[in-house]
């Protein structure tokens, strides 16, 4: 049994859910989502919010459960209250900023990353070490930061590059002489 299925997804005030056969809509302050539900649950709404429910006791059923709840908790979230990533980039003469719709990034490389931004993310620049991702959207959020990281991830010996902020970087001891 699903323990993270059982509860009942909480709707906050501001915020209307609707259910359509197997799409859940939720719209909120900060935009609108969808998600389709998986043909293994069934969804309904409650006095408590939305109640996700496995169509079976199958094996698949029960792995869907827990996920699509999961997945239903994440666009309410977000249409609420919305998702953030924070990147730091190390290294001497690494920075990054934003220029309208790119993000341009100086990575050590003989030229400078340009990442076109997507739509529905927002990209702020705080300091020119910092980047900080957010929009409503967790998959895409996550994707973008991710993305973002590819261009130069840390590397092992001085810790430079791009890192997520709560990342902890095993450090490796260099050549002896």
């Amino acid at each position: 049994m699903s323990r993270i299925g059982k509860k009942p997804v909480p709707v906050p005030s501001g915020v209307t859910a609707t259910i359509n056969g197997q799409t859940v809509a939720v719209k909120g302050p900060k935009g609108e989502l969808s998600f389709v539900l998986n043909d293994y649950v069934l969804a309904e709404m409650t006095d408590g919010g939305i109640k996700v429910d496995p169509r079976g006791t199958s094996k698949t059923a029960r792995s869907m459960w827990g996920m699509s709840r999961t997945m239903v908790q994440n666009i309410i979230t977000g249409v609420s209250n919305g998702f953030e990533k924070k990147l730091d980039i190390t290294g001497v003469g690494y920075r990054a900023q934003v220029q309208g719709k790119n993000l341009q990034l100086a990575l050590g490389f003989s030229h400078d990353v340009i990442y076109s931004v997507p739509e529905g993310i927002e990209i702020k620049c705080p300091k020119p070490t910092e980047i900080l991702i957010s929009g409503i959207d967790k998959q895409t959020v996550g994707q973008v930061a991710a993305e973002i990281r590819e261009f130069r991830p840390p590397e092992p010996y001085k810790g430079k590059g791009v890192r997520y902020a709560d990342e902890f970087i095993v450090r490796k001891e260099g050549k002896k002489k």
